[in-house]
């Protein structure tokens, strides 16, 4: 499947290596049918959402049997069935390393910023980047729609983007000047965004079930969702919703968190700040990111932005579990984010 073309002196390339062979990491769940599964039942699980094997077993059995048709019994030989064809069980530190063999690192745009995350935005991970308002949360969502249709070689994904937009900041004239950048075909690229726009926190968890019918077909890379907080903080208010507001944004994130481990996908997502009463007068900047410990857990890496001299930005790296803690500038231009000019 062609996916974008490269502008090079003598012609159109498109990205799609010929070298590298893309695996699913996945299951489709329609191999079920091998299984003594029957067609009807599959077509339950994926009018719920579930299109993997892989998918499938990520699902608690509460769930499950909430869906139409599928009594108790149905679902424990659907799962049964599900086991023989995806191992969910304990494996070695070396399988995991091979697994991890698996992880795409998608380029920023910036060296500098490539360098403090490791190579870049990773598949298989949550990466939340949290900031004041033009701190260049954004301007990196729109670089990484470009940056991750670029092939591999490319430090590029070789794969659609999925955009959720919570605060309406999505603008598809934004991506001419970074396709041009990268050399690529503007069009082509918008073609392979999928974007919806979510007004409420229930539209936008329905449309995190609703991708993975389109990821089951289609070879997605990256999964965008700006902000990832904006709508529980409208749809939820006072003390007396925290609780609630608190369980539903952890169903969303454990969703994001399946779709990133069962599509081999990256998801990143910015977040808003909010002021801290208990930071104190003497602290430099008495701000912490919107969402919790709920999110904190949540997410694999947290980096912090915050603005530099004029359309600098500085990208700390605020959690990791293999990142060391340190930070680096870049800079918002036309062609997206980039490294500093000296």
């Amino acid at each position: 499947m062609d996916l974008v073309e490269i502008k090079d002196d003598h012609a159109l390339v498109d990205t799609l290596d010929a070298d590298i062979e893309d695996e699913d990491s996945f299951e489709l769940i329609e191999k079920l049918t091998a299984q003594g599964i029957n067609a009807g039942d599959i077509k339950k699980l994926q009018d719920a959402g579930i299109y993997t094997c892989n998918g499938l077993l990520m699902q608690t059995k509460k769930t499950l049997t909430a869906i139409k048709g599928l009594s108790e019994a149905k679902v424990d030989k659907i799962v049964e069935a599900t086991e023989k064809l995806v191992h969910f069980g304990y494996i070695t530190g070396n399988e995991i390393l091979n697994r991890r063999k698996s992880v795409v690192h998608i380029t920023t745009g910036s060296h500098a910023l490539d360098e403090v995350l490791g190579g870049g935005i990773e598949t298989l991970a949550l990466t939340e980047a949290f900031g004041e308002f033009r701190t260049g949360k954004t301007q990196l969502a729109h670089t990484l729609c470009v940056s991750t249709q670029l092939p591999l070689n490319m430090h590029g994904g070789n794969g659609k983007v999925a955009y959720i937009d919570t605060e309406g900041t999505f603008r598809p004239d934004r991506i001419f000047p970074i396709a041009e950048r990268f050399g690529l075909d503007p069009v082509a690229v918008l073609d392979n965004i999928i974007y919806a726009r979510a007004y409420t926190h229930e539209h936008q968890f329905n449309l995190l079930l609703g991708l993975a019918a389109k990821m089951s077909e289609e070879p997605f890379r990256l999964l965008i969702v700006d902000s990832i907080t904006a709508l529980f903080r409208v749809d939820f208010s006072g003390r007396g919703e925290l609780a609630e507001r608190q369980q539903k944004l952890a169903q969303v994130l454990s969703r994001l968190t399946k779709i990133a481990e069962e599509f081999n996908v990256a998801v990143y997502m910015t977040n808003q700040v909010i002021a801290d009463p208990g930071g104190g007068t003497f602290l430099a900047d008495p701000k912490k990111p919107a969402g919790g410990h709920v999110l904190a857990h949540a997410s694999t890496v947290r980096l912090m932005f915050r603005k530099g001299k004029g359309e600098q930005r500085i990208c700390k790296v605020f959690d990791s579990p293999n990142l060391p803690e340190a930070e680096n500038v870049f800079q918002i231009a036309p062609g997206g984010v980039t490294d500093v000019k000296d």
